[in-house]
């Protein structure tokens, strides 16, 4: 029998995972040895990429799939601990329907939500960002406005463009609905041409967005959480529920009879 020494590992069918170990697997993982932690109230979603709908991007593409997202925003929700949440966007855009389906859930938390565009926030991100209660965007962070395309068979009636119409009124209505801008103004910017060598549209650049009403401020990481901490110590707390009228009838019988089996007990 071999006996043991004191460099064997112990004999539990998993390696013990050391503070040299799991520096390594932080820097591959997210390219930094150490992570962070500390207990916050608010929470931060990250939107990078390409908004991934219902077809599966090619994998050297980096995106950010709805059915993550989702969840992730329903938790946020029922999770007592977070009062506020903070989005920051760097995305090309991506799907329609699926871009919208997570604006219409940012927008519809009961928390207090602050959107930052960092680098960029293109195409249907521009519904995501400003479906925050607060939007900002850095000095050099751009967003593309442009008229929806479609990709795949395209069948050449009246009613595909009709289509085309109805998807695209959905996106001009969330956008004047949760911003300043008008409507006319964003349509002129979304059919603006000249602009974009290849396609139709504006690109807004910092101050542009907010000078058009579709942000509230410039502004980084700091003023963000400044924002969002402002916007969580105005909100009202919500107040202790009050004790049911029969609980009450029955906290004071209960102390009735003790009073009264005080007065009658014997010396």
């Amino acid at each position: 029998m071999r006996e043991a020494r004191s460099g064997d590992e112990p004999e539990t069918g998993k390696r013990p995972k050391t503070a040299n170990r799991e520096a390594r697997e932080n820097l591959e993982a997210l390219g930094t040895p150490e992570v962070p932690t500390s207990q916050s109230r608010l929470h931060t979603l990250v939107i990078i990429g390409q908004i991934e709908g219902h077809l599966q991007l090619p994998s050297q593409n980096k995106t950010t799939k709805y059915e993550h997202v989702i969840p992730q925003l329903i938790a946020i929700e029922e999770n007592p601990d977070i009062e506020g949440l903070l989005v920051i966007l760097n995305t090309v855009g991506g799907d329609v329907e699926a871009g919208l389906a997570l604006a219409e859930m940012i927008a519809g938390l009961s928390k207090p939500t602050v959107a930052l565009v960092l680098g960029g926030g293109h195409s249907i991100a521009v519904p995501v960002a400003v479906s925050a209660q607060h939007t900002m965007i850095t000095a050099t962070a751009t967003m593309t406005i442009h008229p929806i395309r479609m990709n795949g068979l395209v069948i050449g009636v009246p009613q595909t463009y009709e289509y085309l119409d109805k998807m695209q009124d959905r996106v001009v209505n969330f956008v004047i609905h949760h911003s300043h801008v008008s409507e006319a103004t964003f349509r002129e910017l979304m059919f603006r041409t000249g602009e974009l060598a290849r396609d139709v549209g504006t690109v807004l650049v910092g101050q542009d967005a907010v000078a058009c009403g579709l942000v509230d401020e410039v502004g980084s990481v700091a003023q963000a959480l400044s924002r969002l901490s402002a916007m969580v110590d105005a909100r009202p707390r919500p107040a202790r529920p009050s004790e049911p009228p029969r609980a009450r009838r029955r906290r004071s019988s209960r102390s009735a009879r003790r009073s009264t089996t005080a007065v009658h007990a014997p010396h």
